[in-house]
């Protein structure tokens, strides 16, 4: 709903194992009038944006934006989304940096002088982090992006030919945006990062001065949960999922999130940890991540 008042079309691509999700939302939202693209398997946001932008004509800029990100809208964002689609128009690709506020080591940061992106950073470590926070030209790669259909497949093609192609034959495989698993499976799976954005000469940062979160952590969900109310105790404990009583005895600044199948306890400052989890779960137990 927030860039409703920036775009006349909306493109939702999303795998088949979460596409309700976003039919459910939608609805909810009394969004009709969109076009869906439905993944066959997930193959990172390089070929997803690809999907998108193979469905868009090649003048048509994209404003790329995560569905899981929380985004104060407002005149600051207004005035973000303007300075990118000026940048988009004038054929760069542009990337969103959000204004660290801690050393978060869960991000990729980005160097910057004005809207010229010197370098791309990997997550670094706590000491990196803290080092990237005190010269000041360093800003959170915040996943969102501002480009040409058109140009972006032009430099994914030239820097990541593979995945040009296979996303290309995937998609001139698909009926009515659905993906079809045999294509899908002999696409590179790589983020927009790795495959273009790290590569090209055509990138520039718009500095996002709005308030956002990644809620792709749970240490962002909790703070945005406080935010909204949630109950947490005297030592900073929040339990998610459950109504149940639950002490937390000798703890601090822990997260208990309960789920029909399966509960998940960590410390708030080991939220990345999870990932390793996941990943377990993968080989492992895959039913409780489906």
């Amino acid at each position: 709903m927030r860039n409703s008042n920036y775009a006349d079309e909306l493109i939702v691509v999303g795998n088949c194992e979460n596409q309700h999700l976003s039919v459910e939302a939608l609805e909810k939202l009394k969004l009709e009038d969109y076009k869906s693209i439905i993944e066959a398997t997930p193959r990172n946001t390089a070929p997803a944006i690809a999907f998108a932008a193979f469905a868009a004509q090649a003048e048509d800029i994209l404003l790329v934006t995560p569905a899981d990100h929380i985004i104060e809208d407002g005149e600051e964002y207004k005035k973000a989304i303007g300075s990118a689609v000026q940048l988009a128009a004038e054929n760069f690709l542009v990337t969103f940096g959000v204004h660290p506020t801690k050393p978060e080591t869960g991000y990729g940061y980005i160097e910057f002088k004005e809207d010229t992106v010197l370098s791309f950073r990997e997550k670094p470590d706590k000491e990196t982090a803290d080092k990237f926070l005190k010269t000041g030209n360093f800003l959170w790669n915040s996943g969102m992006f501002c480009f040409k259909a058109g140009i972006y497949l032009e430099e994914l093609k030239k820097y990541s030919p593979e995945v040009y192609q296979r996303s290309l034959q995937a998609w001139e495989k698909a009926e009515n945006g659905k993906l079809e698993l045999e294509t899908s499976l002999q696409i590179p799976a790589i983020s927009v990062d790795y495959a273009v954005m790290e590569k090209s000469d055509k990138i520039k940062v718009v500095k996002a001065d709005f308030e956002w979160s990644d809620m792709g952590s749970f240490e962002a969900v909790y703070d945005y949960l406080k935010t909204q109310g949630q109950a947490v105790d005297e030592n900073g404990n929040m339990q998610i999922g459950s109504k149940k009583f639950t002490a937390f005895a000798g703890l601090q600044n822990c997260i208990l999130v309960e789920t029909e199948d399966a509960n998940l306890v960590l410390a708030k400052e080991a939220s990345q940890d999870v990932k390793q989890i996941y990943q377990e779960l993968e080989l492992n137990n895959p039913n409780l991540i489906n």
